[in-house]
C-alpha cells in the first residue's frame, strides 16, 4: 500500500492526544508479570509491540511457541523473563527479527544458569529457552555500548534471582536514559537499586503491586516539533506528556528551540508554538541518549536545508532496519547528500520535495520521521500501516491537523 500525503498551507493547528509510552507499558507488564501482588495499568500503549508482549505474557505457559514478531524489545524482554520461569518454550520473530543479534544477552542470561539454545544461526532467533540450571553467580560483565534493551531486560528480572545481582558495564554507557527509567519504573514498584559509575546492583527483593498510569509516548511527540519546525507558523497542543519525565526522548523539547519551536507546560499537556523561522545553518547532537530521535532530526535538516552532524548512533544498526543507510537511501531521493560510518552521519542539501515515494523497510521511525516533508509539496510513504508498530493512530492525527491522505 503507498499513502500519498500532503499539506496545502504550511500553517499548522491542533490539539492531539498521543499514544501511551510503549517503553514505559513494556517495562511494567514484565514487572506485572513477575509480581506476587496484582496492579493495574492504566492508558497502556496501543503499540502493537506491547500488544503483543502482552499477549505473550498471557499464553506462555500454555504455548511453546512464542511469536514476538517484529517486537525487538518485547523479543529482548521475555528472552530474560523467560530464561527463569518453569517449562520449554521456542521464542521467535519475523524475518528481519532473525537478523537482528540476540548473543550479548543470551550468553549474559547463561551466565547467570539459564539454558538458552540457538535453532538456526548462532547469536540470533529464534532460540529454545530450557529447564534452567541453578547458579550462584550474581555478578555479571555487559558491554555498556550495546542496546539498552538487553540491559533493561536483565535488569527487570535482576530482583527475583536468588541472590540478586551485581552488573558491572563494561566501556562508555549508551542510552543511559532508558536504564535509568528502568530503574526508576522498578523503584516505583518497590525495587531498592544502587547505579554508581558503571556498576548497578539490586538485591534480591520483590516486586510490591502499586497501580500505574501510562504518560504519553515522547517519542512520538518528536514528529509534532518536526512539524512544527518545518512549518510557517504553527500552534500544536500535546496531551499526556509530563515536564517532568522518566523518558530520555523529552530530551527533544530543548533540541527544537533551536529550530524555533517553544514549548509551554500545562498540567497534562504541553503547547508547541512557532511564529518565525530561526536562523539555524548547522546541527550538532550526539544522539547516544536518545537514539530513536537521529531519524526524526536528520529528516528535519533536510527539510530546513540545515548541514547536520549527528553523532552516536552505534544502535541504529540493529533496530527495525539499519536506520544509517535507510537514511542515506531515502534522503538520496530528495537530493541530500550523506556521509555516514558506524556511529555518525554528516549531511548536507536541501530537500527538493515534490512527491517522492519514501521506502519505509518494515520501520515504524522511517514512516513518521519522513511524514513531516510533506508539508507544501507532499510525498508518498511506502506501507504506511508500519506505524502501527508503536503509534496506531499516526495517520489519524495527522489527518486531524489537516494533512491529506490518499491511499
Amino acid at each position: 500500500m503507498i499513502l500519498k500525503l500532503s499539506k496545502k498551507d504550511r500553517n499548522v493547528k491542533g490539539e492531539i492526544t498521543l499514544n501511551a509510552s510503549k517503553s514505559i507499558s513494556n517495562r511494567l507488564l514484565i514487572i506485572q508479570a513477575l509480581c506476587k501482588d496484582s496492579f493495574t495499568i492504566a492508558n497502556l500503549s496501543n503499540a502493537r509491540d506491547t500488544l503483543t508482549l502482552k499477549e505473550l505474557l498471557a499464553k506462555y505457559k500454555n504455548q511453546k511457541v512464542l511469536d514476538a514478531g517484529a517486537a525487538g524489545t518485547t523479543f529482548r524482554f521475555l528472552t530474560a523473563f523467560l530464561a527463569f520461569q518453569p517449562g520449554i518454550q521456542v521464542l521467535t520473530g519475523t524475518e528481519r527479527m532473525k537478523k537482528r543479534p540476540i548473543g550479548v544477552l543470551v550468553d549474559a542470561l547463561r551466565s547467570l544458569g539459564a539454558k538458552i539454545n540457538y535453532l538456526d544461526k548462532e547469536g540470533f532467533p529464534p532460540i529454545e529457552i530450557a529447564e534452567r540450571k541453578a547458579s550462584d553467580t550474581f555478578e555479571l560483565e555487559i558491554p555498556a555500548n550495546i542496546s539498552s534493551q538487553f540491559i533493561s531486560a536483565i535488569l527487570l528480572i535482576a530482583p527475583t534471582l536468588s541472590n540478586g545481582l551485581k552488573l558491572n558495564l563494561i566501556g562508555k554507557i549508551v542510552s543511559r536514559p532508558y536504564l535509568l527509567m528502568t530503574l526508576e519504573i522498578m523503584k516505583s514498584c518497590g525495587i531498592d537499586y544502587s547505579f554508581e559509575g558503571n556498576k548497578i546492583q539490586i538485591k534480591a527483593q520483590n516486586y510490591v503491586g502499586h497501580d500505574h498510569y501510562v504518560e504519553a509516548d515522547w517519542s512520538a511527540a518528536s514528529y509534532f516539533y518536526s512539524i512544527a519546525a518545518l512549518a510557517e507558523k504553527a500552534t500544536i497542543k500535546l496531551n499526556g506528556l509530563k515536564k517532568e519525565s522518566t523518558q530520555g526522548d523529552s530530551c527533544i523539547k530543548e533540541i527544537m528551540k533551536t529550530f524555533g519551536v517553544q514549548t509551554t507546560f500545562d498540567d497534562h499537556s504541553i503547547l508547541l508554538t512557532k511564529d518565525k523561522d530561526s536562523n539555524i545553518k548547522e546541527f550538532t547532537y550526539n544522539f547516544e541518549h536518545c537514539p530513536d530521535l537521529a531519524q526524526t532530526l536528520s529528516v528535519l535538516c533536510a527539510g530546513r536545508g540545515v548541514y547536520a552532524q549527528l553523532e552516536g548512533l552505534s544502535t541504529l544498526k540493529i533496530k527495525e532496519t539499519d536506520r544509517i543507510e535507510a537514511l542515506k537511501k531515502e534522503l538520496a531521493k530528495f537530493k541530500v547528500a550523506l556521509k555516514t560510518n558506524e556511529d555518525s552521519i554528516h549531511q548536507m542539501g536541501k530537500a527538493l520535495v515534490n512527491g517522492q515515494e519514501v521506502s519505509t523497510y518494515e520501520d515504524h521511525r522511517m514512516a513518521m520521521a519522513f511524514a513531516p516533508l510533506a508539508l507544501g509539496s507532499g510525498i508518498s510513504i511506502e506501507d504506511p500501516e508500519v506505524v502501527v508498530k508503536s503509534y496506531p493512530n499516526f495517520w489519524k492525527d495527522l489527518e486531524s491537523l489537516d494533512f491529506s491522505l490518499k491511499r
